[in-house]
């Protein structure tokens, strides 16, 4: 028999071996699971013993499919009537989608058509569907036009072992925890009779999965009903007889804990609560002789308490599941319970081994252990880490501390040599830079962007303040090493230009998606203390030396003066590139009245306003963003210059929904356009999503509507790989004049904008 069993992603090979353990021969690993052929024995084996899978599916009937119809026609061949019966329940779960099915309801609707319709034909009725606890659960799965339809094995996912008795927040799921125990090793641990501790347990779930693969117990042992119990097909001899034996060795199992021969297993939790969960869910295992023996044992302690405990073992594994931190703030918060957690495995389990998940590097690097092994896996949809680590002993850290020693002398070697070789690339910078920067009276330049691969960090300089971008370093790239990189940058900056630490500001660039540019960074922490992360991206603000990352200061460029936050932002306010740009519209502007789409803080808009050294500028102007806070931002540049606010306009739309209506009001209306969108956008306040490529043809025919003639639209964006659409040459006259807005700071990066001036033919 074929048979299909999925698993979380990134356990495909784990999921191999075990099913390879459980006696199958015919085993190919695939994407989120493995294709394996096999008796019907090894099927119920798989629903029994398996601590890692999700489903073992029974694959009926692949055919390809075109449309609906085509569907309905596919599974209409399968003989559903062999398999169930018109009593069972059922249930369709459908995956994926095509040219063909582009709505999973509607294909797990003309599916269920089909079973019922064949039913009813035959005996003139129709099987229930059972949404919630089906007897029955066929699986369709589309992938690239073909259609796989399987009759669901196990039913319930088989990660539900059913001893969660009490639930607590965010638990772990049991499939997830037993591959992280066989990552770290535990089975072999466990075999040379080294204890378990998880010092943040929750419900309990790695301890209980621990004891459960210690005392041979199968995970599927307390599940009272499978999807195969509904199966016309049903052994339930053969099915009995495996159930029979599984308890059996659950019974030796358990026996150890009389005799001292199961494993000590501690878990420890600062939540009182969960401490009572844990046991509860331990006792709905079986687990009771273990409670009783004190081989098993739950404790309400919290991390900084943490102690090894009486007659533990002088080897083990401690594995814990620590707080990611993915919410805005969370990162500097939690900073401190990873110091303690790698203080606490360091004094107290010394020659053990430990393992940490987490899906943020920056918290796994606070730990202050080095990892010996890294394993990517999944915990639902968030990318994770598995961090093993040997904990030392006295005698192995004294030898390891000298290794470290000597490693850190030829560092340190090699660190002070690339630190001369930066501040002579910053030196030599200024001194090119200088003659361009007195002539212009400018204070806010970039003064370094990447110029040497081992220091990818964009430097820009705000009067006596600087501002460094980190380019977020490859996976390649150890955390540690791009630490120690952004400390030699500071170095470097502190010698080159006399800057007090206070006024350095440290940020991570990393590709943006909707508005996630403008959000606000975390809350304040000292840099090399902690990072920051801003919420839903990978933004890191730290400042370096101050007990705020909020730095604003107003600064000048030309006649114009404008407020700068170097710390609470991804951006200041200021984008130093497209200075060129908004002192070309400032002489466009001329008199004229000004339209600024997506404006940010406004900062073109107050230029053009001002005009271009003696000339006027902008007689009027509308500037238009759906940020608040940047539109409140805007109104402090426009007091600062001393705008005045009847011929100055700011408007918070969703730009692309108020081009759509602009036309009645202000068509052939303004002389100068200036258009610069993000390269894409979906944020929560806008009605439909922005791409760049894909929208700027529709965007700059609904703007030229409201170019008077004679006028100029500025078209901007920062789309490395923009291609202006032919369409645009063929309607209008339209210029790139994106060389010609560079200014000597940024030549080296000639692609960081693209700008186009149109105009309409006359």
């Amino acid at each position: 028999m074929a048979w299909f069993v999925t698993c979380p992603k990134g356990l495909e090979g784990l999921l191999v071996d075990e099913i390879r353990a459980l006696g199958a021969q015919d085993v190919k690993e695939t994407v989120a699971g493995a294709r394996v052929m096999g008796s019907e024995e090894l099927g119920y084996r798989l629903c029994l013993w398996s601590r890692l899978a999700n489903r073992v599916l029974m694959p009926l009937h692949t055919a390809v499919v075109d449309d609906g119809d085509s569907l309905y026609e596919v599974a209409s061949a399968v003989p559903w009537m062999d398999h169930f019966s018109v009593e069972s329940s059922i249930t369709v779960d459908f995956s994926g989608t095509g040219d063909a099915i582009r709505h999973t309801q509607y294909g797990a609707q003309r599916v269920k058509d089909a079973i019922v319709d064949q039913f009813r034909t035959a005996t003139g009725e129709r099987p229930n569907v059972d949404r919630g606890s089906a007897d029955i659960r066929i699986n369709a799965r589309l992938a690239k036009g073909s259609i796989t339809l399987s009759l669901d094995f196990s039913g319930d996912s088989l990660h539900r072992r059913g001893y969660r008795e009490r639930q607590v927040n965010a638990p772990l799921k049991e499939n997830l925890a037993a591959a992280l125990l066989l990552r770290a090793g535990w089975p072999d641990i466990a075999r040379q009779g080294g204890d378990f501790v998880d010092p943040m347990c929750g419900g309990g779930t790695l301890v209980i999965e621990a004891a459960m693969m210690a005392a041979d117990i199968a995970p599927g042992l307390l599940r009272q009903r499978f999807g195969f119990h509904a199966w016309t097909g049903y052994q339930p001899e053969l099915w009995q007889s495996l159930v029979a034996e599984a308890e059996a060795r659950r019974d030796v199992g358990l026996a150890a804990a009389r005799g001292q021969g199961l494993p000590n297993l501690r878990g420890y939790d600062v939540d009182v609560w969960a401490v009572g969960a844990c046991v509860d869910n331990a006792r709905a295992v079986g687990l009771e002789v273990a409670l009783e023996q004190g081989k098993i044992r739950f404790e309400a302690r919290s991390i900084a308490n943490t102690q090894r405990h009486e007659g533990a073992s002088e080897r083990g594994l401690l594995l814990a599941n620590p707080p990611y931190g993915e919410r805005l703030g969370d990162i500097e918060s939690l900073a401190p319970t990873y110091q303690q957690l790698g203080a606490a495995i360091k004094t107290c389990y010394p020659g053990w081994r430990a393992a940490i998940i987490t899906s943020n590097p920056e918290l796994g690097f606070e730990l202050g252990l080095k990892a010996r092994k890294k394993y990517r896996l999944f915990n639902g949809a968030l990318a994770s880490e598995l961090l093993l680590f040997d904990v030392h002993t006295v005698e192995q850290a004294e030898v390891a501390q000298e290794q470290q020693s000597q490693r850190h002398e030829q560092r340190s070697s090699e660190s002070s040599a690339a630190v001369a070789m930066l501040v002579n690339r910053l030196n030599k910078n200024r001194r090119k830079l200088k003659p361009w920067l007195s002539k212009n009276n400018i204070e806010c330049y970039r003064l370094y962007d990447a110029d040497l691969p081992e220091y990818a960090v964009a430097i820009d300089c705000y009067g006596d303040a600087v501002h460094v971008q980190e380019y977020a370093a490859p996976k390649s790239i150890d955390p540690a090493t791009a630490q120690r990189r952004l400390r030699e940058v500071e170095e470097a900056l502190v010698t080159v230009l006399g800057v007090d630490e206070s006024t350095l500001f440290f940020k991570r660039r990393e590709r943006q998606k909707g508005s996630k540019q403008y959000q606000r960074l975390a809350e304040p922490s000292l840099y090399g203390a902690s990072k920051q992360t801003a919420e839903g991206s990978s933004n890191v603000s730290s400042n370096v030396g101050s007990d705020t990352t909020v730095k604003e200061m107003k600064v000048r460029e030309g006649a114009a003066t404008f407020e700068v936050n170097l710390g609470a932002y991804l951006d200041t306010g200021l984008f130093l590139d497209h200075r060129p740009v908004r002192q070309r519209l400032a002489a466009l502007a001329k008199n004229g009245r000004l339209l600024n789409l997506f404006c940010y803080t406004a900062t073109a808009t107050v230029q053009a306003a001002l005009g271009a050294g003696a000339e006027p500028g902008a007689a009027s102007s509308l500037s238009i963003d759906m940020s608040n806070a940047y539109l409140a931002w805007a109104q402090r540049n426009f007091d600062l210059n001393k705008l005045d606010k009847q011929k100055h306009e700011l408007l918070r739309a969703d730009c692309l929904i108020w081009l759509e209506r602009a036309e009645a009001l202000y068509a052939a209306q303004f002389d100068v356009i200036l258009v610069d969108p993000p390269t894409f956008s979906n944020s929560k306040k806008m009605e439909e999503t922005l791409d760049v490529q894909r929208d700027h043809p529709t965007i700059i025919d609904r703007a030229m509507i409201l170019l008077a003639p004679g006028g100029t639209l500025v078209f901007s964006n920062n789309f490395r790989r923009f291609q202006m659409h032919e369409a645009m040459h063929k309607k209008y006259v339209v210029e790139d004049i994106s060389a010609k807005t560079l200014d000597p700071d940024f030549v080296r990066n000639p692609r960081i904008h693209n700008c186009w001036l149109i105009r309409h033919r006359d």
